[in-house]
């Protein structure tokens, strides 16, 4: 599947140093520490992309670009990053929307993922360097779950009620043996765990499953449903967390460094991937998980389901400068739950005009400008790339990067002017390769 095109990438010369991050299974903020290869530290980020059926909303937004800033981080450090990232692109919620709208459900997925990469343009996301959809990943998850089934760690479910026999659900009993335990991740019990997998896409009332929070591994082919030449297993289709776990294996090898998400996706999508890697392979899923929190709107969490959403796409109709959406998610830590409003969007527009005027003032003196103006200015590139370093480095403190891009415009804009150039100066640069804010003056990202 294609991915979405580079944006314009400014350099800066790395400075190595650790990036600390929440990781969802400790429950603690470390370092995260890259191996290297051939004298190169080296990171491996998979996040689970959307189901293609009404993209892309601010909560989407509001995760990749999280995750965005963690490739900038790392990259800034001198790392070498790959990223990997899926996308649902058949499943129940996808199937349900195309049969409600009358559309084929391949050009409704199409349409939908075409949206989120031009959304994903527009904001100025890094892309993938491996973009990848659960109908093309098909022959590489049969073989793997018949591998679970030989393990005895799948089981086929027979068909009641009208539902055709061989369904092959993941046997989280079973599966203790290679020391996993459903729910660890987040630290869920029994009741959470039950409660969670229902609203989650999970089926705890099927017949037939030797445990109510048992996850489907692959749905055998029903009657006016796609499905794919399975094998011994027959035709049929993938269930969700088998996806990213085959996806993520082929293209970083587990143990990779950090699975990222929604906090929605901690149980059982996280959850049951890890489990069904440990089961495959013997090793962990990856070293970190890590999590960003819920966005809301109009008092409840923005969904799919409710319809409360703030696309992006509507938001760049209405001619919103991609850039102002970008600052007004950023100013909230990537792990809070916070709510969307008009005002906090017209706040981002004012604060990236600041700092656009402060960007034009803020190159490189030239001709009689004063000295001691071009000396504050210089200062404050300084002291403004040495602060975002330090906030985006301590588990993405965007609000605090962006109080620092707050208090740089300030200084520029208090020194008068300092002479314009065709070069951007050090803190403008700071600001685009670390936080990914275009701070020209032109419209869009």
């Amino acid at each position: 599947m294609q991915s979405w095109p580079v944006p314009g990438l400014t350099a800066l010369e790395p400075a190595p140093g650790p990036v600390r991050l929440h990781d969802t299974a400790t429950r603690r903020v470390l370092p995260v520490d890259l191996p290297e290869v051939d004298g190169v530290r080296t990171a491996g980020l998979y996040v689970c992309g959307i189901t293609p059926y009404d993209a892309t909303h601010l909560g989407h937004a509001a995760t990749y670009l999280a995750f965005d800033l963690l490739i900038r981080q790392w990259r800034d450090t001198g790392a070498t990053v790959t990223y990997v990232q899926n996308v649902t692109d058949v499943d129940d919620p996808l199937l349900e929307r195309a049969t409600a709208t009358g559309v084929d459900w391949r050009d409704l997925a199409a349409e939908q993922t075409d949206l989120f990469r031009a959304d994903m343009t527009a904001l100025r996301v890094l892309p993938p360097d491996h973009y990848i959809g659960a109908v093309e990943a098909v022959p590489w998850i049969v073989p793997a779950v018949e591998a679970l089934i030989t393990a005895g760690i799948a089981y086929r479910v027979p068909g009641t009620a009208g539902e055709p026999d061989g369904d092959v659900y993941f046997d989280v009993a079973a599966a203790r043996s290679t020391g996993w335990r459903v729910g660890a991740l987040g630290g869920y019990g029994p009741d959470q765990l039950l409660a969670l997998f229902g609203e989650r896409g999970g089926d705890p009332q099927r017949p037939g499953k030797r445990d109510p929070v048992d996850a489907l591994l692959w749905r055998v082919a029903r009657e006016g449903e796609p499905s794919w030449a399975g094998g011994e297993l027959g035709a049929g289709r993938p269930g969700w967390h088998i996806e990213c776990s085959v996806i993520a294996e082929r293209y970083l090898h587990t143990p990779f460094t950090v699975q990222g998400g929604g906090n929605d996706l901690i149980f059982p999508h996280h959850d049951f991937s890890a489990g069904h890697a440990r089961a495959l392979t013997g090793r962990p899923l990856a070293r970190y998980f890590a999590h960003t929190g819920m966005v809301g709107f109009q008092g409840h969490k923005m969904s799919k389901s409710r319809g409360n959403l703030v696309l992006v796409s509507r938001l760049r109709e209405a001619g919103v400068d991609p850039a102002a959406i970008r600052v007004a998610v950023l100013g909230q830590h990537y792990r809070s739950a916070w709510d969307y409003t008009d005002g906090l969007l017209a706040a981002a527009e004012d604060r990236l005009a600041r700092w656009r005027a402060a960007a034009a003032t803020a190159g490189t003196a030239t001709g009689a400008t004063l000295e001691s103006a071009r000396n504050d200015i210089e200062d404050a590139d300084a002291r403004l790339l040495e602060r975002l370093r330090d906030r985006l480095r301590d588990d993405l403190d965007t609000p605090g990067a962006l109080a620092a891009v707050d208090a740089w415009a300030a200084t520029v804009l208090g020194a008068g002017e300092a002479g314009r150039s065709r070069q951007p100066g050090l803190g403008q640069r700071a600001v685009d390769a670390l936080l990914g804010i275009d701070l020209g003056t032109g419209h869009g990202g």
